[in-house]
């Protein structure tokens, strides 16, 4: 997506040019429920979790995230999320759903795709379309950069 100059920013964001920008946005994650696995067999769990996250910056939201997960016992994990932010974005107020599936393997690597669902944006956010990532520092602390347009 970014071209071969450095990206432009305007209001903390960066912009890549025809309409595209990105929020920068740390955030907690203020609640992580795991339901009893409802499988258990051979190391392999299978979990359903409920998420609840609060986020500062340039998108100012709280979230709900429904997740399922499969947990190897040798570390390794994959998982698949539906989770509706509802705050402002650029000034703008409504909400909007990401889809989340990643793998975690047990030396450490992962691999993530968050796409906005479509046709998910509401209130001033209709028609917001793009896609997040997570970056986790080694301390723990969380940030949300999502790339997106809205109309």
């Amino acid at each position: 997506m970014q071209g071969s100059g450095a990206p432009g920013t305007r209001r903390g964001r960066a912009s890549y040019g025809l309409g595209v920008a990105r929020a920068v946005s740390p955030f907690t994650i203020d609640a992580f429920e795991d339901d009893p696995p409802y499988r258990d067999e051979d190391g392999m769990r299978l979990c359903r979790s409920h998420l609840t996250k609060t986020f500062r910056g340039d998108l100012a939201a709280t979230s709900t995230v429904e997740m399922l997960s499969a947990r190897s016992a040798s570390g390794g994990a994959g998982y698949v999320a539906i989770e509706v932010l509802s705050g402002t974005l650029e000034g703008r107020a409504g909400s909007f759903a990401l889809l989340h599936a990643g793998t975690m393997e047990p030396g450490g690597d992962t691999w993530a795709r968050w796409p906005i669902v479509p046709g998910s944006g509401t209130g001033e956010l209709a028609g917001i379309s793009g896609e997040a990532r997570i970056d986790i520092a080694a301390d723990g602390f969380h940030t949300l950069q999502l790339d997106y347009e809205l109309p």
